[in-house]
């Protein structure tokens, strides 16, 4: 080890300089003086004998050296993260720590119960809950990061071959209505009386957005025939402003379980449309697995699934759950 001309502090600060764009953020991140962190960086330049950022501009930029040595430390410093929750893991679920990724929607609404079920059994295990797009959740788990995730969307391309994705359960998306609506006070929508509605939608680059159209689409709504009037950035957002009566939305059943039982949202069935999506657990079998995360995929998954707390959040997920099991062994 001494013959490396790096250390992992080292490889930590250089993270650090290229993730917060300056020596200084970089330092407070690390709760370490400037001073330290610019000696770091000049005696690892000076151990390697090439330089690592070009100083020339306001922001610290990395040389083609500096790219290239990042690239390879994170995974040095991944693999060593993986080395101690390994270590950890031998003490039998009395330690360790959980780390689940989420898209928003699974996110905000189902994998807070979840958790707080895994900490009922488990209350010694730390667990870190990571919210982010889709993609951002997949490269995740692709890089270790994460340890498993449940998502809404489509797992990228480029790394459908690298990660297992397994179905977990229909999640359906409901038509939400103000409660004094004229129409929440028929038995059953009709499809062209959608295209009379004034819809709030999420912004159209968003990826729940897209996945939302995709699956409207295929249930025969013609989504370029929805009358938009306006958008917003969050689904509480939304949850809101149909509430105050500005319009009506397609938002997940799980996302509305508080405001149906308050009586403030009227959820309106569509006449022979039923919105669905599925939801998809994400593991990299190629990465090490915890215990910590068989645990819950084992035992968690499917309890919760069966819990019907809303008799249509979700349905069985015991074929995944065996599945995951399976992966893991």
């Amino acid at each position: 080890m001494s013959d490396l001309p790096f250390t992992l502090d080292q490889l930590r600060i250089l993270k650090a300089i290229a993730s917060e764009g300056s020596f200084k953020r970089a330092a407070d991140s690390l709760y370490v003086s400037q001073p330290a962190v610019s000696l770091q960086v000049q005696n690892l330049e000076r151990q390697l004998d090439v330089p690592l950022f070009d100083r020339g501009g306001r922001r610290a930029q990395l040389t083609e050296a500096g790219y290239l040595l990042l690239n390879y430390g994170e995974k040095i410093l991944t693999l060593c993260q993986e080395t101690c929750r390994a270590i950890e893991d031998l003490q039998n679920l009395q330690g360790g720590t959980l780390i689940v990724g989420a898209s928003q929607t699974t996110g905000t609404y189902l994998l807070p119960r979840m958790i707080g079920l895994f900490r009922q059994r488990y209350p010694d295990v730390a667990v870190q809950l990571q919210v982010h797009s889709t993609r951002r959740t997949s490269w995740s788990v692709a890089n270790g990061q994460v340890d498993l995730a449940i998502i809404g969307g489509e797992v990228p391309a480029d790394l459908q071959e690298t990660l297992e994705i397994v179905p977990y359960a229909e999640d359906e998306l409901a038509l939400i209505l103000p409660v004094f609506h004229p129409l929440a006070k028929v038995d059953m929508v009709q499809k062209e009386d959608l295209y009379k509605l004034q819809f709030i939608a999420l912004d159209s680059q968003s990826t729940i957005r897209k996945v939302i159209d995709q699956v409207l689409s295929r249930c025969g709504i013609d989504t370029r025939r929805l009358k938009i009037e306006m958008e917003l950035n969050s689904i509480e957002a939304i949850k809101n402003a149909v509430q105050s009566g500005l319009g009506a939305s397609f938002v997940s059943i799980s996302a509305i379980e508080k405001e149906l039982q308050m009586g403030v949202l009227h959820r309106a069935p569509i006449n022979q449309v039923v919105v669905k999506r599925m939801l998809s657990v994400i593991i990299n079998p190629h990465r090490y697995r915890s215990k910590a995360a068989e645990a819950f995929s084992r035992e968690i998954l499917p309890d919760f699934a069966t819990q019907k707390l809303d008799n249509t959040i979700l349905g069985s997920s015991v074929i995944a759950a065996e599945t995951l099991k399976t992966a893991s062994s």
